[in-house]
């Protein structure tokens, strides 16, 4: 079979190793891919956001199967329209993404059906919000509507930073039309959870719990990333909250989004926290995350593509979903200057031995090196018996990795470990 990844990023190279381990595939195109993912699947220089040029692509080469992974295809309707020309995908139609599209959607979705959530207000003219949080105290959230790069949320410390966060988002148009309206919610408090899941619109089936590390620099300190390194499982997310969650939170979202006429295949993540009043969503995401990912599928057991084509097809509750018990720890390297601006284009080395435990996000092939070319350059990921060891071995692995301008957080899965110890 011939399978099709839409996105370039390290998420879909974790994604396309491990579609890797399936026979039947014969053959992986990433659209576009990057100079990593290239050593695992032909790449084919078609943006993810080009919706024309990959259906035209996936019909001119027979694709059997497409992945799309990305939230800004999806949203657009790239299923959809690979759907219309009959290839089968995973990942949700663009009227099921908007649970990740418009956290206004999201928000309302919660309050109508009585799923635990922040409480919050919701702006379109930026004098009310200035007015509001004159008004309010701190702390509070202020939310992009729409998709910001993982960069839409702001948690102000002064009601100055506040009123600038507004002005720039909706006045001075830094996230474009994501900003044309936001979000300003209550701040909640407790250990955060990334809980991916893979459902058919029936049933739901999460993946193993994870803990991002959202900020750039240690102790949780700097501006917010698309992600800065990751563990899992999250020793938070005890078997009790994981049935809170099932009951409260995963088969009422899954439901309401039925019951919209918007019903949800592919992968929903779950963004939680773990409040003294319970669990609530912080918000949702219509597919896998990153750098989640590159924790939660080196633990998966069962076969991806099985489970995959078991959502496409609704047959998701006769299919096994089986977690290993050992915990990994992905390190995230990145540009120094990330997220803000940053210089690319240095060597990047990685170890021959260490390629299968490297998700590389931005870089390129040029005149057979590879190249930084991104904020976020590779993942490094391992898998241990325990939580210390994962962590101990992924920055072992760190240490094998050089380019240029390099920069890493050097407390990834501390805040984990110290929960462990309690």
């Amino acid at each position: 079979m011939k399978v099709l990844v839409v996105g370039g990023g390290g998420r879909e190279h974790a994604i396309i190793k491990k579609l890797k381990e399936n026979k039947e595939i014969s053959k992986i195109y990433a659209l576009p891919g990057n100079g990593g993912i290239a050593r695992d699947a032909e790449c084919v220089a078609i943006g993810a956001t080009d919706i024309e040029g990959i259906v035209d692509f996936a019909v001119k080469e027979n694709i059997d199967y497409a992945v799309v992974a990305p939230d800004d295809p999806l949203v657009l309707g790239c299923v959809d329209a690979l759907n219309a020309k009959g290839i089968p995908c995973f990942g949700p139609e663009a009227k099921a993404a908007i649970i990740e599209g418009s956290k206004v959607f999201s928000k309302n979705l919660m309050k109508k059906y009585g799923i635990p959530t922040a409480e919050y207000e919701v702006f379109t003219d930026a004098a009310k919000a200035l007015e509001y949080v004159e008004k309010s105290e701190l702390p509070y959230v202020i939310k992009a509507d729409g998709l910001a790069l993982g960069k839409g949320v702001i948690i102000p410390e002064t009601k100055e930073e506040a009123m600038d966060a507004i002005i720039s988002i909706m006045n001075e148009g830094k996230f474009g039309k994501s900003g044309d309206q936001i979000v300003i919610e209550e701040f909640l408090t407790g250990p955060e959870v990334s809980v991916l899941a893979f459902t058919d619109g029936k049933v739901v089936k999460p993946m193993i719990s994870s803990m991002d590390h959202k900020r750039a620099h240690d102790n949780d300190e700097g501006l917010n990333t698309g992600g800065m390194g990751t563990i899992a499982p999250n020793p938070y997310y005890t078997e009790a909250a994981a049935k809170e969650c099932m009951e409260k939170i995963f088969l009422p979202t899954i439901n309401a989004m039925n019951a919209e006429g918007r019903t949800f295949k592919g992968c929903l993540y779950f963004g939680l926290m773990l409040t003294p009043k319970g669990a609530k969503v912080i918000e949702y995401n219509c597919r896998f995350g990153d750098p989640e990912t590159q924790v939660v599928l080196p633990l998966l057991e069962s076969d991806l593509f099985t489970i995959m084509k078991a959502v496409t097809e609704g047959r998701l509750a006769e299919t096994e979903v089986k977690f290993s018990s050992k915990h990994a720890c992905c390190v995230v390297m990145a540009s120094e200057g990330y997220p803000v601006s940053y210089k690319k284009g240095f060597e990047l080395t990685i170890p021959e031995a260490s390629e299968n435990k490297v998700y590389v996000a931005g870089a390129k092939l040029e005149s057979g090196k590879l190249l930084t070319n991104g904020g976020r350059v590779l993942g490094a990921t391992a898998v241990e018996d325990t939580l210390e060891n994962a962590i101990s071995a992924a920055y072992k692995l760190v240490e094998t990795i050089h380019f240029g301008n390099a920069f890493y957080r050097r407390d990834i899965g501390r805040k984990a470990l110290n929960a462990t110890e309690v």
